[in-house]
């Protein structure tokens, strides 16, 4: 456990910024907490900072001693209306790396228009809960690994779902697929905890703009409608456009953003 102190005005004594467990401090004022502050490691490796101060001070400082003794590079996520937040951040060295939008999509087919929607010949839609766990492992692995070899997996909305390591696929009752004659040919990923949420979105690189996606979507918001959810969320990043263009077409609205920040 290591404390620095520093004074802060908020009281006659000083304030100690401790590291309390492994990645984890806080600002102690007397023995009040006025800040508080963490890392952790995402899915998909990188190390993910957060800070909760009461005084931009305590932040500036919680910031300082945690860097000091974590590697680079660190990330963090901030809604980008929290303007104060973003400052701090960008005051500790941190840079704008991505936008996310976050959208909420109508499940109603005869609001986004998906009626009559029907998946390519040859191609069915298996729905949630229904895959084959080895066919959905194996697309799901082939998506991967053609984003990673393109634009890069971490160009993907960040994934915080925990999960063994290794295990790209947590809950295999989540996916709806599209399955060809021998293979699947997309998937995609829907988790409800407050509200249902559009996780991943994906077709393999050979079979994209045959509409497979749309069918997906057709699929899984028919589906939460007549389950009673009259909308979506979802994250889309700011430079894919075609994503962006696909949930704007079905009467989706931005709701806010989200930043990703590196240093």
């Amino acid at each position: 456990m290591n404390t620095t102190p520093f004074t802060s005005g908020l009281s006659e004594n000083a304030v100690m910024i401790t590291r309390v467990a492994d990645r984890q401090w806080h600002a102690l004022d007397d023995d009040l907490v006025v800040g508080r502050g963490q890392a952790q490691h995402r899915p998909d490796g990188r190390l993910f900072v957060s800070i909760d101060a009461w005084h931009d001070s305590i932040f500036d400082r919680l910031a300082e001693a945690m860097l000091a003794e974590l590697p680079a590079p660190l990330y963090t996520v901030v809604d980008e209306a929290d303007v104060e937040l973003t400052a701090g951040w960008r005051r500790a060295g941190f840079t704008v790396r991505r936008r996310e939008w976050e959208y909420v999509v109508p499940t109603d087919p005869r609001v986004t228009g998906l009626e009559s929607v029907m998946p390519p010949a040859g191609v069915t839609i298996v729905p949630a809960g229904q895959a084959d766990e080895g066919l959905l492992r194996a697309v799901d692995r082939a998506i991967r690994d053609e984003v990673e070899a393109t634009v890069g997996w971490q160009s993907m909305p960040a994934e915080v779902i925990p999960r063994p390591e290794g295990d790209t696929i947590v809950d295999p009752s989540k996916y709806a697929v599209a399955a060809g004659p021998d293979r699947y040919l997309g998937l995609i990923r829907v988790v409800t905890v407050i509200r249902p949420r559009i996780g991943l979105i994906a077709v393999r690189a050979d079979e994209r703009r045959l509409g497979i996606a749309r069918a997906l979507l057709a699929h899984t918001l028919e589906t939460l409608h007549r389950s009673g959810a009259a909308a979506a969320w979802t994250e889309v990043q700011e430079s894919n456009h075609a994503a962006s263009a696909l949930f704007k077409s079905l009467g989706a609205r931005p709701m806010s953003s989200n930043l990703e920040l590196v240093r």
